[in-house]
């Protein structure tokens, strides 16, 4: 298993496609400012799910303090979309059921299996720039956003 990335790491780009079955590229999603990226394991479970609640929460927040945040898991584009739908989320959903961006990251589960709860602070040049792990403890990744935008605030 790849080593998890850690503040200081290049973020590794990859095509994914979204819940509207388009191509994005993690390069792309870095255009307009640093990038906000979760993994979550798995769409409609009720820590998932509580999680992309509190980031649609947040989501003002987050574009005013000029950042971008997606989340990718390995569901497919069509649950996503469904995902999304159903709790009104106003950001995008990646697809990566070959676990591509999820190896590169180095957050595939233990043994392969599921997707470790991770999330990042990634700089426009693709400096990993801060992140959060906290597999079961999601009101840590909701702490993290929180001091995210109140440091993206500052400048």
């Amino acid at each position: 298993m790849k080593v998890m990335l850690d503040i200081g790491d290049t973020a590794p780009d990859s095509s994914l496609k979204d819940d509207e079955d388009r191509w994005v590229r993690l390069d792309d999603l870095l255009l307009d400012g640093p990038l906000i990226l979760y993994f979550y394991p798995a769409d409609f479970t009720p820590g998932c799910t509580a999680e992309a609640c509190d980031i649609r929460d947040r989501h003002n927040d987050i574009q005013e303090a000029g950042a971008t945040i997606v989340g990718i898991s390995p569901q497919s584009g069509s649950t996503h979309r469904r995902f999304r739908d159903q709790f009104e989320l106003p950001f995008p959903l990646l697809a990566d059921p070959k676990k591509e961006a999820i190896k590169g990251f180095g957050v595939n589960g233990p043994l392969g299996l599921g997707v470790r709860r991770v999330t990042y602070l990634i700089g426009q040049d693709k400096t990993i720039t801060n992140r959060v792990v906290a597999d079961f403890a999601i009101a840590r990744h909701s702490q993290f956003i929180d001091r995210v935008v109140s440091d993206l605030g500052d400048y």
